[in-house]
Parts: C-alpha cells; sequence; structure tokens
C-alpha cells in the first residue's frame, strides 16, 4: 500500500452525499488523522425548525468552531502525517449565504474574512456530488434526527450553492467526484477505484464520473 501524495485532504459536498463515510474509510487505509465536523451544534434544531435568528446563531457558532478546529490543524505537523477533514473552511460562506440575511451576512463576512487569513488550505480537495435522489435516500438511511425536517427544496439550494462555489474554484487542486451510481461503502472495488482517481489527482479541476456497477 503506497501513500497518497497528499498530506491534508478536505472533502467537501451537500449534506447526506457521504463526506464523512469517505474520510473514515481514507483515514482507515491510509493511517489518516481524521478531522470531523462537530454537528454538536445547539441551534441547529432551531435552524431546521426554521425559528427566527437561529440561522444566525447557528452559522456563527459553526464557523468558530470550525476556526478552532482548522487552527489545530495548522499547528500540526502535515509533513509527517495524512490529514482527513470532512468539511473545508469555505463551507462556512456557502451555507452563510444561502441561510442570512443581507444584515447578518455583512456581519457574518467580516469576521470571516479575519478567520481566513490564518486557516491552512488543504493540498487537495474531494468534492462529492449527489442527486437529490441520492441525497435525501442517504440521509433518510442515517436517521439523525435532527435531519428529518431537512426540506428537498433546501437541499436542492445547497446542492447548486455547493456546483456554483467549485465552478470557479482555484485555490486547490480538486477532484469532482460523481456519487450516483457508485457505493464506496460498501463495494470495495468502487473505493479502489476512487482511491486511484485520489492519487493520481492533479494540479486544476478533474472530474471522475464512474459507471458503477
Amino acid at each position: 500500500m503506497s501513500q497518497l501524495p497528499w498530506r491534508h485532504i478536505a472533502v467537501e459536498g451537500p449534506i447526506g452525499v457521504g463526506k464523512t463515510s469517505l474520510v473514515n474509510l481514507l483515514a482507515k487505509r491510509f493511517r489518516g488523522t481524521k478531522v470531523l465536523e462537530d454537528a454538536d451544534n445547539p441551534f441547529l434544531d432551531d435552524f431546521y425548525k426554521d425559528k427566527r435568528g437561529a440561522a444566525f446563531r447557528t452559522e456563527l457558532f459553526f464557523l468558530l468552531s470550525r476556526y478552532d478546529q482548522q487552527r489545530a490543524i495548522a499547528q500540526g505537523d502535515l509533513f509527517t502525517e495524512l490529514i482527513i477533514a470532512d468539511y473545508s473552511f469555505p463551507k462556512s460562506r456557502i451555507f452563510a449565504y444561502l441561510t442570512l440575511e443581507d444584515s447578518e451576512l455583512m456581519i457574518y463576512n467580516r469576521l470571516y474574512d479575519l478567520l481566513h487569513e490564518t486557516v491552512p488550505k488543504p493540498d487537495l480537495v474531494i468534492y462529492l456530488q449527489g442527486n437529490l435522489d441520492t441525497l435525501l435516500r442517504r440521509i433518510k438511511k442515517r436517521g439523525r434526527a435532527y435531519e428529518k425536517s431537512i426540506s428537498p427544496q433546501y437541499l436542492q439550494e445547497l446542492s447548486e450553492a455547493y456546483s456554483h462555489y467549485f465552478y470557479r474554484y482555484e485555490e486547490t487542486p480538486l477532484l469532482v467526484v460523481s456519487t450516483n451510481d457508485i457505493d464506496f461503502v460498501n463495494t470495495t472495488a468502487h473505493f479502489d477505484q476512487l482511491v486511484e482517481q485520489v492519487r493520481n489527482a492533479q494540479k486544476g479541476t478533474q472530474y471522475y464520473v464512474p459507471l458503477g456497477s
């Protein structure tokens, strides 16, 4: 088993697409250190129930939580261990633009810009895509209580926001993976094929659209 040519990988994509599952698999195979987003946000339930002001509190809490984790990454030794995260810091802004009002966004962006300057960039971003049916099916399967009230409309808007962001993304090498027709969690061959795509990723943007089994 040869190691990956990357020291810091971030896996991105909309809710339910399989980010954490892929991180777990990669970390297990390559003995990497996982950085999993802390989903224990006390305002998340109110946000999904559409309570007034909950979006701003939710996004600020996530922003500061992600910043703390990313600073810990920056203080680690990226040259001697593989770091694999199930999000990248710009995720904060993607969600904020989708959920916050203009006045809230003005405050949020000022804080984001201050924090973003000191956050390490990953060596590779893996952007997992899935259509709405795929995302809804996977969310239902994992059965998280607070996700039961996620509307298909919100999920579709989130997917479109991710697509818009990564369409012009140039900060790091980017591997875009369509996950509709593969099951890398339960099918070893699918995971092996995906690993080869990760291993051979180059500068710029590459697309991986597997045919499935």
